[in-house]
């Protein structure tokens, strides 16, 4: 028969710390302890694969379990010397969840189970201590007529309040033995009232309606949310504990707490923890009273506090992590009911990754493998400081579209955000959604906040990239004018407000805000990503490693990347050029202008402001590599839209409002996104990508002239068949080669594409014939192969994930089986014609860790990001190359 049922005590095991996929954390760690003569109350563990068939077959247990559950019952029993339901000397045990992956109190205990009228005058005349097991009895039947029988605890609340209150004292602590006595039959009675049935007095029952209520609640809605929350799939469920209770409430010499091995804020090597004495650990958790800190253990009970260093020492040696420990004092014996691997800050997990390197508990892979990439996020974007004494009221949520928090002003123009930003004002944008006109006032806000868009709207992508803190589609908030309306209030501009772009919330008022800086550790802990990515070897592939790029179209941007550790730019998007001071009204005179001479005139003027542009991102990047992509959007993205501003442009131009507002019109299009962008307009306006071609070859002659080295990319957008990519080619050639035959230089520079189009995926090896380097914008390709609209699926994508329709946001997680086989087939073709032909990712992807693996795998040689993302990217690709060799 299938072993179902794992016992551990007495210094031996079924089962061990390997075992967690089948026996949970915790049942794991129980058995681990035991074979190390950890002072572990015995017990037993139902494995997570009854939790499994427990839900495939209807909540029916599979055949041979419940007698596996018995016989490790009575092994219990007789290892302990008292007997569950004995009326004199009874066993009593908790009953506790353990899933594979730790998901801190999501799931149900219960404790002291075995207590009934008959158990409790025995346990209070064996003990001597009649108040100790009223206590223990009152704590049973509220946790089981709860966590079992679904009562609201609140009822319970309410009894014990108004019995305190009638003895006017304020704690548990202060109540006798009588009073709990008392306390015990009005619970009763209320079990009774509700549940029309006497609380079971059969031991054997309760046992049987904890353990289905500690499966039962591997699907309870907080449990639920948690595993999605923290991407949890595919665990077989929880197991079960069945553990001999130890007793933390026989009085002043017993206590309960939780403790580390090291501060899970900083990662410090410093015992932290906090414990309660008379109390039983849902003491501790539930904050019913003011915990201790651990170091006045030293005080009360210098033996147990020794031995208790002695022991987190060990496991933390043991485990070679930081250890996140349960114990509990009986009458001054410690007993450890928990060990785990501790959850932490991203501060505290480099910290301890690093230290841990240097005392030599691990190396520096393992260290690398500990760090999470969200873990490392953190500590790159300002944040609300904890330590504010101001509660922040939250007034609505939104989607959490680039990290960090930011506090400001309101202001609800890109106008006014440059305007204020001037004379010293720190203000958040407010907008309905941002176009790349409102590029100024973004990169001058702190923040910005939308009410519609997705996570790579406009507003989204561009924030990222600037390092901004960004919510987006924030339905909560109504705009009208110069004010917004969220959680019934009202907001003008100038009112202080702050967003949490890492988590989606938007608070009132005027947050303070804390910004980490680099460390020595951290520097050295990303040191150790660089070594592990770059000299990892790939079947196939000539150059080891993947290289990481970022996404830049400033050269400040550029710098921040660099500093990074951006290995070179990997999108460089020249239309947000076009909207700095002085070149979005030239580019406008080029797009009302009626014939190619005066088109010419326009671009001739723009020429050398491109060129300036690009002459600093080449400075920059220092040498390396730099991918630009053409002109993409639709022109009409770079005209006035009101008729205030359509006057004030006309008049700068020299022409009639009613002509240029007949030229908008024929800009418009029913599916701009599908419509007259990328190559289609380097395709009809030549002139435009002429322009473009000469202002980077130009800027890269005045570079390499003045001693730097450079390598610029040119990536033609939106390509989806050869034609497209032979045309655009060969005039991008010969732009270049003029510039090079005039300046009588030489200088190596690609000419590649991207690949966003489906169809472009499924004829790679035709348009590799045409490009030097292929670089995928997952962003269009993921629009176009779902068919969603990128700026509009945010009203309906939460529904689909909640429904399971869908398990990751296609734009911001790739999506591997649809998206993701396009990119590889198009990797497989492009090949097959070109063997050694560079390719990389230029979408959101490219700083999303799931994504980068998935890359990894398939063979790009590079993924780029938005420039706060670069170190995330760089620690997801030494851990995506530790997975492929493993």
């Amino acid at each position: 028969m299938e072993k179902f049922v794992y016992f551990f005590g007495n210094g031996k095991a079924d089962g061990n710390a390997g075992m967690k996929e089948l026996l949970g954390g915790k049942g794991a760690n129980l058995a681990e302890m035991t074979s190390l003569g950890i002072p572990v109350p015995p017990g037993f563990t139902i494995s997570t694969a009854v939790c499994k068939a427990y839900y495939e077959n209807d909540r029916t247990y599979p055949a041979g379990v419940l007698e596996q559950v018995d016989e490790n019952l009575e092994k219990l029993e007789q290892l302990m010397g008292k007997k569950l339901g004995d009326p004199s000397d009874p066993l009593l045990v908790s009953v506790r969840s353990g899933a594979a992956v730790s998901m801190p109190g999501m799931m149900d205990t219960i404790l002291n189970l075995g207590m009934n009228d008959q158990a409790v005058r025995g346990i209070s005349s064996l003990t001597d201590n009649p108040r100790f097991a009223w206590d223990a009895y009152r704590r049973f039947i509220q946790m089981f007529a709860n966590v079992a029988m679904g009562m609201d605890i609140n009822v319970f609340e309410e009894i014990l309040a108004k019995l305190k209150k009638s003895k006017s004292v304020e704690l548990d602590t202060q109540l006798d033995a009588k009073d709990l006595e008392k306390l015990v039959e009005r619970y009763k009675e209320a079990y009774k009232k509700q549940q029309k049935a006497e609380f079971p007095q059969d031991p054997k029952e309760q046992l049987k309606a904890a353990v289905n209520a500690v499966f039962g609640s591997w699907n309870n809605p907080q449990a639920i949310k948690y595993r999605k929350i923290n991407s949890i799939d595919g665990l077989l469920g929880t197991a079960v504990n069945v553990q001999s209770m130890v007793f933390g409430n026989f009085g002043e010499t017993s206590g309960t707490g939780v403790c580390f091995s090291r501060d899970p804020s900083t990662g410090k090597n410093v015992f932290y923890g906090e414990y309660l004495m008379n109390a039983q650990g849902e003491d501790v958790v539930a904050g019913i009273r003011t915990p201790e800190p651990i170091s006045s253990l030293k005080k009360k009970n210098s033996g147990a506090y020794t031995k208790l260093v002695e022991l987190k020492d060990r496991l933390e040696k043991h485990y070679r992590d930081m250890q996140d420990m349960e114990f509990t004092l009986q009458e001054g014996d410690l007993f450890i009911l928990q060990t785990r691997n501790a959850k932490r800050t991203g501060a505290a997990a480099v910290k301890c990754a690093v230290d841990m390197v240097d005392e030599k508990l691990i190396d520096e892979e393992t260290a690398v493998s500990r760090v999470t990439p969200d873990q490392l996020d953190q500590l790159f974007h300002p944040n609300i400081d904890p330590k504010q004494k101001q509660v922040m009221e939250l007034i609505a949520k939104g989607l959490n579209a680039s990290p960090g928090a930011a506090t400001g002003q309101a202001v609800f123009s890109a106008e006014e955000a440059e305007r204020w930003v001037a004379v010293g004002q720190k203000v958040l944008l407010v907008r309905k959604e941002t176009s790349p006109e409102d590029i100024g006032g973004m990169h001058a806000a702190e923040g910005v906040l939308t009410s519609t868009g997705g996570m790579t709207s406009h507003a989204a992508v561009v924030a990222r990239g600037m390092g901004t803190p960004c919510v987006a589609g924030c339905k909560d908030i109504v705009i009208s004018g110069k004010t917004f309306t969220a959680g019934g209030k009202k907001f003008k501009e100038g009112d202080w407000i702050t967003i949490n772009g890492t988590t989606g919330n938007v608070y009132s008022g005027k947050a303070i805000l804390s910004v980490p800086k680099m460390t020595q550790d951290l520097s050295r802990f990303l040191s150790w990503t660089d070594k592990i990515r770059k000299s990892a070897e790939r079947p196939g592939l000539k150059d080891k490693g993947i290289v990481i790029r970022t996404n830049a179209d400033q050269p400040n941007d550029a710098k921040v990347a660099r500093s990074f550790g951006a290995e070179g730019i990997g999108l460089c998007r020249t239309e947000h050029m076009f909207f700095d001071d002085g070149k979005l009204d030239i580019f406008q005179e080029m797009i009302v202008s009626d014939t190619v001479e005066e088109r010419k005139a326009a671009l001739k003027k723009l020429l050398p402001l491109q060129k300036k542009d690009f002459t600093g991102i080449f400075k920059a990047m220092e040498g390396f590599p730099v991918t630009i992509r053409l002109l993409d959007p639709p022109l009409h993205e770079f005209v006035p839209s009101t008729v205030k501003d359509i006057k004030t442009i006309a008049d700068e131009l020299g022409i009639k409002p009613a002509k240029l507002r007949e030229k908008i019109a024929n800009l418009e299009e029913a599916n701009p996104m599908l419509g007259h962008r990328g190559c289609r307009l380097g395709i009809t306006y030549p002139e435009i990508y002429e322009m473009q071609v000469e202002a980077i070859m130009l800027a890269a002659c005045d570079v390499v002239k003045s001693g730097g080295k450079i390598y610029p990319e040119i990536m033609i957008p939106l390509v989806g068949t050869k034609e497209e990519t032979q045309i655009m080619h060969d005039r991008i050639e010969a732009v270049a080669q003029a510039v090079l035959v005039k300046r009588k230089m030489r200088i190596d520079y690609s000419i590649g594409t991207m690949i966003e189009i489906p169809r472009a995926a499924m004829t790679a090896d035709e348009i590799a014939d045409h490009a030097d380097f292929f670089s995928f914008g997952t962003n269009d390709l993921t629009q176009m192969t779902y068919g969603f609209s990128r700026d509009d699926a945010g009203s309906f994508i939460p529904l689909y994930l909640e429904q399971n329709i869908l398990h990751h946001d296609p734009f911001s997680s790739i999506d591997i089986s649809g998206v993701g086989r396009l990119v590889a087939t198009a990797v497989e073709l492009g090949r097959k014609t070109k063997p050694d032909m560079k390719m990389g990712v230029c979408g959101e992807h490219g700083g999303d860790p799931r994504s980068i693996e998935f890359f990894y795998n398939t063979g790009l040689n590079y993924v780029s990001c938005s420039p706060f993302r670069v170190p995330v990217a760089r620690l997801a690709a030494a851990q995506a190359a530790i997975a492929a060799r493993n």
